[in-house]
């Protein structure tokens, strides 16, 4: 079992390659998770900035956008970075993520200093709706929290091996709508949140999909007993477009405890948004997110990779 640190390091090759291992108890299925997947992406802009690019003073991702073009895999990956723009207030940059000769994620990360912005600020009284239960951070450890309770075990964890990773306390009433899930979480080895893992928090709730196939939360405390959706999963969501918008710069050390809200607008042939918003125990807003997801059986997560011809042309990773 590998740690958040120890998974998300990368090796510069030179100056603008990267080398990185992704690791077995990191995936969904056989398939790396897309939010760690994201978060290492992070981490090598992350060095990229603190090194080539230490002259920007521009430590801190403001924006990323990806694409994942075809499914990852456990083991070796390079990542390969083309400096785009070079500014005075922004930075942006090209990575691309290649597995085997495969192009398999791309993306575009824009850097800043979050400490030095200035400029026009508005309060603009900004509130979840529907709102969220209150809650003390202080009584999780002890699982009591009036309000939230801890689920022990996460469905499927066994395919799920990503959720794992986490703690996960949702509202002991339930969730407020069929459509949302909100959750407070913390690492398990009781390490902190650091910016580079908003990937992976942006990309770990329960899966909305299940609450509807259910027509009911199966991670509510009812009558004391947790319920729960069986040992086998019948679904895999993968991420096809992943946006970050970074709000806040966590401190080095990194955070205990994060408040994250998903949101679907709309499930239709098997193709669904996320909405993503993610907050301190200040309230304050760390960061947004939103995904584009589809919908398929496991069997095409467990697939034999199939040939594909050389370049471009190649057939998507779906």
């Amino acid at each position: 079992m590998t740690t958040f640190a120890e998974a998300t390091s990368v090796e510069p090759i030179d100056t603008h390659n990267y080398s990185a291992t992704f690791p077995e108890d990191w995936c969904i299925g056989s398939v790396p998770h897309g939010g760690f997947v994201t978060s290492v992406f992070l981490q090598v802009a992350s060095t990229h900035f603190q090194t080539t690019l230490s002259k920007q003073n521009q430590p801190h991702t403001i924006t990323l956008h990806l694409e994942f073009v075809r499914r990852t895999q456990v083991g070796a990956a390079t990542f390969r970075v083309k400096d785009v723009k070079l500014g005075r207030q922004t930075s942006t940059i090209h990575v691309s993520l290649t597995q085997d000769n495969r192009e398999e994620v791309v993306g575009y990360i824009t850097n800043s200093n979050i400490n030095t912005e200035s400029g026009p600020t508005y309060l603009t009284r900004f509130s979840l709706l529907p709102r969220s239960y209150p809650a003390d951070n202080s009584k999780f450890n002890v699982n009591q929290d009036p309000l939230w309770h801890e689920q022990i075990k996460m469905p499927f964890a066994e395919f799920r091996k990503a959720s794992t990773k986490v703690r996960f306390f949702f509202p002991r009433e339930g969730q407020r709508s069929r459509s949302i899930a909100d959750e407070w979480i913390c690492f398990r080895n009781g390490d902190g949140f650091t910016n580079e893992s908003l990937g992976y928090v942006a990309d770990t709730w329960p899966q909305i999909v299940e609450f509807f196939k259910r027509q009911d939360d199966s991670y509510a405390l009812k009558d004391k007993e947790l319920t729960g959706m069986g040992n086998t999963a019948s679904n895999w969501y993968p991420t096809v477009v992943l946006n970050l918008d970074i709000k806040k710069a966590l401190p080095e050390q990194g955070v205990k405890w994060l408040f994250v809200r998903a949101q679907a607008k709309q499930i239709r042939n098997g193709r669904m948004d996320h909405e993503i918003i993610i907050m301190d125990e200040e309230g304050d807003i760390v960061a947004l997110s939103h995904h584009v997801t589809l919908i398929l059986g496991v069997d095409r997560n467990m697939a034999e990779r199939r040939k594909e011809s050389a370049g471009p042309q190649g057939k998507t990773k779906l």
